[in-house]
């Protein structure tokens, strides 16, 4: 009897358990997140629903917000005009078996059966075939790696228990506004009909969903299907294919300094899921500062050194399509990341005798608007070599590489940045779920300078 026991747990592991984990850790053979800077993807599984699915899609309509649907066969079945409304309306339909049954209690026969038979349905009601699939729960067996069922498997990079009606509207809000980056592929449900769910879940759901269409709308952020999603990586990774050889061994190179780099100095992140924004404690070493608000930075005095994160700033270069689009992915990037670095000098002890911000980077205007005061770097050495890396860093990660650094010279001068701690706080602290965007003055700011941007980070310093 233990041997027979010990034979099914090495049976169940091999087809069921260990493609459970490659897929979600590894993410292997499944697609569960972009690396766009701008749109995210809403999904929404178990549906469609009569009451909620309609409501569901108004407010994706009022916002001009796209989304993926993964079809329960059985629901849509019983509501083939919902689903016909999904498609005319431009939205991506998935399938989600014809019953909620995970794959590890089925045969790989009978997971195929059921994905066809949903398949067939969709077909019916709209003339589309679907070549999208994502397994209830997410979960795989080991014949799904093998496409049996013929589809690509979508999983994805947040969900928000938004099954339970108990999390409530103001929580799941919170949830998703902490997770709205670009690249985002967030589950939803549109329907509590399914085991485990609550039949009035979807209600919060949708209170808390118009919440963040409002906020992304604002941010200039947009949600689309997770086919467009897909379309876009491939083409970034064929641009990124198209680097000459010599190219990506400086990018690599410097990809690996910089890893070293973080290491030797203990560098923390401010966001570590997306990041953007690193930085030190260490003591100033330059001249006495005297900033607008008539505060003083000392020789010795404790400072924040911020960094940019490189890899992120190959990643906005290589898909911006020119200068302006460059700089202002880079500054809505430092707007989301300089409230949580406020709350951390608030909440951290070890932070309480911070002075300000420090940083060293490339740029004529812009910074000012976030509060930073800057300066010419003094003469000397370390500006001598500054100004070497950050040529060599904004020819990688600048749209026009080598041809930028020809337009002139008098834009290719580091500078410092510095922001005193009380203006940090006053400006960006307590502002831990939801980041405001820029006012439209603020904005056309931002376009107006972000030409003279001309950003690059200092030994992996801002």
């Amino acid at each position: 009897m233990q041997t027979l026991l010990l034979w099914l747990f090495y049976l169940s592991s091999f087809y069921a358990f260990i493609p459970g984990i490659l897929t979600r850790i590894f993410g292997f053979r499944v697609f569960r997140r972009g690396t766009g800077l701008e749109d995210f993807a809403l999904t929404f599984d178990d549906g469609p629903d009569p009451f909620y699915t309609p409501r569901l899609l108004d407010l994706l309509k009022r916002y001009n917000m796209k989304a993926t649907f993964f079809l329960v066969g059985s629901h849509a079945e019983k509501h083939p005009e919902v689903v016909k409304r999904i498609h005319s309306e431009g939205h991506l339909i998935g399938i989600h078996n014809y019953v909620h049954k995970s794959n590890w209690l089925m045969r790989p026969v009978t997971v195929r059966k059921q994905v066809k038979r949903t398949d067939d349905i969709i077909y019916a009601i709209t003339g589309e075939r679907s070549r999208y699939y994502r397994p209830p729960w997410g979960i795989v067996n080991l014949f799904d790696f093998a496409k049996n069922t013929g589809c690509r498997i979508i999983l994805w990079s947040s969900m928000f228990n938004d099954w339970r009606s108990k999390i409530g509207a103001d929580k799941l809000t919170q949830r998703m506004l902490a997770k709205l980056n670009g690249g985002e592929v967030m589950l939803l449900h549109d329907c509590g009909t399914t085991m485990g769910a609550n039949p009035d879940a979807p209600e919060q759901m949708l209170i808390a969903l118009e919440r963040v269409l409002k906020v992304a709308e604002q941010k200039g952020m947009r949600s689309i299907r997770i086919d467009d999603m897909m379309a876009k990586e491939s083409k970034a990774k064929a641009k990124a294919k198209k680097l000459s050889p010599l190219k990506r061994l400086i990018v690599s190179l410097w990809l690996l300094w910089e890893k070293a780099f973080h290491a030797v100095f203990a560098l923390e992140t401010v966001n570590p899921e997306d990041p953007m924004l690193h930085f030190r404690k260490r003591a100033f070493t330059g001249k006495t500062v005297v900033m607008e608000d008539g505060s003083r930075l000392e020789k010795g005095d404790q400072v924040l050194e911020l960094h940019f994160d490189n890899k992120k700033l190959f990643e906005i270069g290589s898909r911006s399509r020119s200068e302006v689009q460059l700089a202002i992915k880079m500054i809505r990037a430092v707007q989301k990341d300089l409230p949580s670095l406020a709350n951390m000098v608030l909440d951290r002890p070890e932070f309480k005798d911070i002075k300000g911000l420090y940083a060293v980077t490339m740029i004529s205007r812009g910074p000012e608007q976030f509060g930073f005061h800057v300066m010419d770097l003094p003469r000397g050495l370390f500006a001598s070599s500054s100004r070497l890396y950050l040529k060599l860093l904004l020819s990688v990660i600048h749209p026009k590489g080598q041809a930028r650094l020809k337009e002139g010279t008098q834009m290719m001068e580091p500078r410092m940045l510095i922001m005193p701690v009380d203006v940090l706080i006053g400006r960006y602290a307590e502002k831990k779920t939801q980041v405001l965007p820029p006012s439209e003055e603020q904005q056309e700011v931002q376009q107006e300078h972000a030409g003279d941007l001309a950003v690059a980070s200092v030994s992996q310093g801002m």
